[in-house]
């Protein structure tokens, strides 16, 4: 079952392309974090998403949300393409144990070996404030992303 909005964020720590150790709960003591789940590296609707978000970096730091993609790629595919796409997220490999973290969200599609398309707002607090997800072959609605993260920023004092 896919975690609800209201829900506390499972914690995980994963390498990114760099081969980085990244952890959830580090990340969220300097500001919320949108978790974005996707299929598989290289493939076009994945490529498309990630270039968006990575032109929208830092327009999501200004606003104190750090963003981060999974998937269930190596280490070595995700630094392909993030070399072939110059992409300056954190590409993080849920490899081994193949999709644990995917599992944990609740959006691991066993029977293909990889993630379904959802993202999860996490506040500091490590509350998943959002979930936007969006059908295999089909991209999430970039709009949806800058809602969440306005609707998360103007309920801080």
């Amino acid at each position: 079952m896919t975690i609800t909005i209201g829900a506390v964020a499972p914690d995980f720590e994963l390498r990114n392309q760099h081969g980085q150790t990244i952890r959830l709960r580090e990340l969220l003591l300097r500001r919320a974090v949108l978790v974005v789940f996707v299929p598989l590296a290289f493939s076009a609707v994945c490529t498309d998403e990630v270039a968006q978000l990575n032109e929208w970096h830092d327009v999501a730091a200004s606003a104190g949300v750090e963003i981060v993609v999974i998937s269930v790629d190596s280490t070595a595919t995700l630094r392909a393409w993030s070399d072939a796409e110059a992409i300056q997220l954190s590409l993080l490999s849920d490899f081994w144990p193949h999709g644990r973290t995917a599992e944990a969200f609740g959006v691991l599609l066993a029977d293909k070996g990889f993630a379904r398309r959802a993202s999860f707002l996490v506040d500091q607090d490590g509350v998943v404030r959002d979930v936007i997800e969006a059908a295999l072959g089909e991209a999430r609605q970039f709009s949806d992303y800058e809602h969440s993260i306005v609707a998360l920023t103007s309920g801080r004092s």
